[in-house]
């Protein structure tokens, strides 16, 4: 597809999961007018770990608040989930802000700020393991 048609996005370059803990990659910022979000989340299991879950999030307040729109949950295998999310699908009113907290593989849709980063929380210690997540904006 054109690149004017739509922008391939890395929302967390491949990246090496050793610890357990809490990681945030780089906000991203997002073209103008952005109506629909492609995911791709690739976990390289090598061993160990329990769980590995990544959020999509976005703001819309300049990164002070950021929202869970997008949650793809990994453990002990070797995995690439997709989903997507819409823009033009209304919210209902005062959603209320969820940081870290999405179900399991769910999606939030509606709700589309200027910036876009990936949330991940690792339980257990892996060895061998990467993480990446990309998407493709289109307007």
């Amino acid at each position: 597809m054109s690149e004017r048609y739509s922008r391939r996005i890395e929302l967390l370059p491949a990246t090496a999961i050793t610890a357990a803990g809490t990681f945030v990659s780089e906000a991203r910022r997002v073209q103008q007018g952005l109506k629909y979000l492609s995911l791709q989340g690739t976990f390289a299991y090598g061993s160990g770990g329990t769980t590995t879950k990544v959020y999509i999030q976005t703001t819309l307040d300049g990164g002070t608040t950021w929202r869970d729109i997008a949650c793809l949950a990994f453990a002990l295998a070797s995995l690439k989930k997709f989903s997507a999310v819409s823009a033009a699908i209304a919210l209902a009113a005062a959603q209320a802000v969820s940081d870290g907290a999405l179900a399991d593989d769910t999606i939030l849709s509606g709700l589309f700020g200027d910036q876009w980063r990936a949330k991940y929380v690792v339980v257990g210690t892996y060895a061998n393991t990467t993480l990446q997540i990309d998407g493709v904006s289109q307007p």
